[in-house]
């Protein structure tokens, strides 16, 4: 009679190492999947945001000198930068998901995303470039300012500060 006891207990000892191979099996292939599922979610709504940014832009721009509205943003992962310097709006992802073939430019609208390899991960990078038609600005300067992930969401006021030349100038602030 013990020793079927202890049989039972070595059994049941057993067949839970066995449930929790398996388990560690099906995490270590689903875990990865989900977080590309994750940073394909990301760099779809980024690029949202950057249309949206876009869309507004071209309302102020339409409105006239003094024009201004106000974005609220959350960004989760990656970062968004402002560039001044070269009046674009750019988003960097760094994570699993090949959004284009690495290397290549491909045009979604009048943005251009690029995926480049980085070992194991790669980096996405969406750019709207608006300098034909804008000198965008930074607390107005031609500067770059980066946004990086946050758990509170960034509110991002645009505004319409006027023509220098044939270029209307778009500041940003983010506070």
């Amino acid at each position: 009679m013990e020793k079927k006891r202890g049989q039972v207990w070595i059994e049941t000892v057993i067949y839970t190492l066995i449930a929790f191979v398996m388990i560690g099996l099906v995490l270590s292939y689903a875990k990865p999947k989900i977080e590309e599922l994750q940073d394909k979610i990301i760099i779809e709504q980024s690029i949202g945001i950057i249309k949206d940014i876009s869309s507004v832009i071209l309302s102020i721009s339409q409105g006239g000198a003094g024009n201004t509205r106000l974005i609220e943003l959350e960004i989760k992962k990656g970062a968004l930068k402002i560039d001044g310097v070269g009046d674009k709006i750019i988003f960097e992802i760094e994570g699993k998901y090949t959004y284009s073939q690495p290397g290549e430019n491909i045009s979604i609208g009048d943005m251009i995303a690029r995926t480049e390899k980085r070992g194991k991960f790669n980096l996405v990078t969406l750019t709207q470039d608006y300098g034909k038609k804008y000198n965008i600005t930074y607390q107005d300067e031609d500067k770059l300012k980066l946004i990086s992930k946050s758990s509170t969401s960034y509110k991002l006021l645009i505004s319409n500060k006027g023509k220098i030349g044939n270029n209307t100038v778009i500041d940003f602030e983010v506070s």
